[in-house]
């Protein structure tokens, strides 16, 4: 007999060999119908799985994280069951459960359409319906090799291809005759899922690499219930009138054009705005705490991305101009500033006493996105980023860090996304040392040096493993965009590596030459990104102090234009954002059209004002209000926008 020990303490005993989903019927018949996988001895395991010895054993149903992607999960292989019954040529790749639902990569002859989409949809909710079972086995991946072969698929084979030779077991799952490698766990019953939505298609290339063939994608949502997947779809109606993506051109914020190219957006006047209000406002804010601003180059030579390891991590990322094999001269646009900075460092001889110098700069850079990563303005090919670096001795780390992540709080505060942010600590996965570079040692040190910091900060951070810098490890302030997609807006990252690399020397107290450390970090992340998030956070309603335009006067009448005008000019030597609707349109529809435009103050302007030499408002926040002195109105206009009242 053997022990397990249930999440509540209980030990109950079972013979050796006993299915998982026969202790979940001996502790609640009922509990088997949403039950989705388990938690053995903290190890997620499938409801199939047999057990041995003595464990722990936590039954996870859909409202636990990893119940979630088991069910999702099992959606997908629905999905692709689907497909390949109306799409006997598809070939598969991969189809994981995501943050939120699923999605399944396809090799087709014509990429999916609309229609299509329809008909998987129908077809995914006939194999529920049918509610074939779902059989697991181990098999060898010889065995798991023959068998995609006889399928015809030979993404899968690559896959299992690629799997660690110790690994000779591989696992499968099959319902009917539909057969894809997995690693599982899968719920136990499909009947359990009453609610499956198709959401869309996209391009992608297998393992992400651009090299590879483009894929279909197809993005699905399933549930245990009609009522929530209702609800999903509700509040999907609801995220795309937040999303930026729509309201940021309907406002006029931004447009794109295909001869431009993809992920290379047109900012138009409002949304470069935004940007010059955001970038003087960091600016002010580094000047005041200590940094040195810089300027440098939009290109470089490929010398200096060899010395910084750039080229031999990340090339694939940057836009290169030339050709290795025929040119002497290679130049690359610039994907960071941080080797530039480097240099400027390196021009000067530095002592302890001088330390920590921070430069900083809202560099425009260029990364070399897949096409099937850019969305808006959150993946771009050119941006532009507040990109700062602390050089420090080893004992200011501490102290620089914490500096600059008060920093990064006050601006957060300041724009009002202090609540929306959570807090990621990246660290590097060993098992990929092509991706990092290869210093187990000074990884395991830096790593712990950044934990301390951060737990001597109270900080609530979530770790993850391969997400770090190639050259250290990162602290990643995280936000949600309005359709629940996690998107990094801000890094602070601790260099272990390249001030040795850059030879970057500081004299110590003992009259030593060391190198010091650095400090990556960015104080308010991607402007467009960032402009991008705050559209959707607020639905176009931008706070005063970083709306592109503060008030718009509607004069009522042609006869009191003369009277805007002066209003304007009064307006203006305030520093305030005005401007005049002079259109002969009723005011009324001057109203409408001011609302629509999200305009934060309209003042309007009528006989009542001209011969009281006042103003009536209509604000957006605020309500409407009458006879209103233009100095009373201009303290408290600017009162608001110098307080950044959100």
């Amino acid at each position: 007999m053997i022990n397990i020990t249930l999440k509540n303490g209980d030990i109950r005993q079972f013979e050796e060999g006993v299915l998982i989903v026969d202790i979940v019927k001996s502790i609640n018949q009922k509990l088997i119908k949403t039950a989705c996988c388990c938690l053995l001895s903290n190890k997620i395991v499938d409801l199939r799985d047999a057990v041995y010895q003595d464990e722990t054993l936590e039954i996870l149903t859909f409202d636990d994280l990893k119940g979630k992607e088991a069910f999702w999960h099992t959606s997908a292989h629905i999905l692709a069951h689907a497909v390949v019954r109306l799409y006997p040529s598809a070939k598969l790749s991969i189809g994981p459960a995501i943050e939120n639902g699923f999605f399944y990569d396809f090799e087709v002859d014509t990429p999916f359409s609309t229609d299509d989409l329809s008909k998987i949809e129908k077809e995914a909710k006939k194999i529920i319906k049918q509610n074939p079972k779902i059989d697991k086995k181990i098999i060898s991946k010889q065995q798991a090799i023959e068998i995609m072969k006889e399928k015809n698929q030979p993404y899968k084979i690559k896959l299992i291809e690629e799997i660690s030779s110790k690994d000779n077991d591989i696992s499968i799952y099959s319902q009917d005759d539909f057969i894809d490698l997995c690693a599982g766990p899968h719920i136990l019953n499909i009947s359990s899922i009453k609610g499956f939505k198709i959401l869309q298609t996209t391009g992608a290339y297998f393992k992400g690499d651009s090299k590879n063939k483009q894929l279909s994608r197809i993005y699905g949502i399933s549930f245990p219930t009609t009522k929530q997947i209702d609800e999903y779809i509700t509040s999907i109606e609801q995220a795309k009138k937040r999303d930026h993506n729509i309201i940021g051109r309907q406002l006029k914020y931004f447009t794109t054009n295909e001869n431009v190219g993809q992920g290379l957006p047109l900012i138009m006047h409002k949304g470069a705005k935004v940007l010059q209000i955001l970038q003087r406002y960091v600016e002010d804010l580094c000047e005041k705490n200590g940094y040195l601003l810089t300027k440098t180059p939009f290109m470089a030579k490929n010398d200096l991305y060899k010395i910084s390891g750039h080229w031999q991590h990340y090339k694939d990322g940057m836009f290169v101009i030339g050709d290795e094999q025929t040119n002497d001269d290679i130049l690359a646009l610039r994907p960071m500033t941080c080797p530039f900075q480097f240099m400027i460092y390196n021009s000067d001889i530095h002592s302890y006493k001088n330390l920590p110098i921070k430069y900083f700069e809202n560099s425009t850079l260029c990364r070399n996105e897949s096409s099937g990563e850019m969305h808006g303005l959150i993946r771009l090919r050119q941006f532009t980023l507040s990109d700062g670096h602390a050089i420090t001795t080893e004992d200011m780390l501490d102290g620089e860090f914490k500096n600059i992540l008060n920093l990064i709080q006050t601006i957060m505060k300041s724009i009002g996304i202090e609540n929306d942010i959570f807090y990621r600590f990246s660290k590097w996965d060993p098992e990929k040392k092509d991706k990092y570079i290869d210093d187990p040692i000074a990884w395991k040190n830096t790593e712990d040096k950044m934990k301390d910091i951060l737990d001597n900060l109270d900080i609530k951070y979530i770790s993850a493993i391969g997400e770090a810098a190639f050259y250290g490890p990162k602290l990643d302030i995280q936000m949600k965009n309005v359709h629940g997609k996690e998107d990094t807006i801000i890094t602070i990252q601790i260099d272990f590596s390249l001030a040795e690399r850059f030879n970057m020397t500081y004299i110590d107290s003992n009259g030593i030459k060391k190198h010091p450390y650095i400090i990556h970090h960015s104080l308010i992340g991607c402007y467009e990104r960032t402009l991008a998030l705050l559209i959707e956070k607020y639905s176009g309603d931008l706070p005063l102090w970083i709306s592109p335009l503060h008030c718009r006067i509607l004069p009522i009448s042609e006869i009191h234009q003369e009277y805007s005008e002066n209003i304007k000019t009064i307006l203006q030597k305030h520093n305030i954002l005005v401007e005049i609707d002079s259109t002969s349109e009723k005011i009324g529809y001057k109203i409408r059209k001011g609302q629509l435009d999200k305009v934060p103050y309209m003042l309007i302007l009528g006989d009542k004002e001209v011969s009281s030499n006042t103003i009536s408002i209509r604000s957006r926040k605020y309500g409407e209000s009458f006879d209103i002195p233009i100095d009373t109105f201009i303290q408290n206009i600017t009162n608001e926008i110098k307080n950044k009242i959100i």
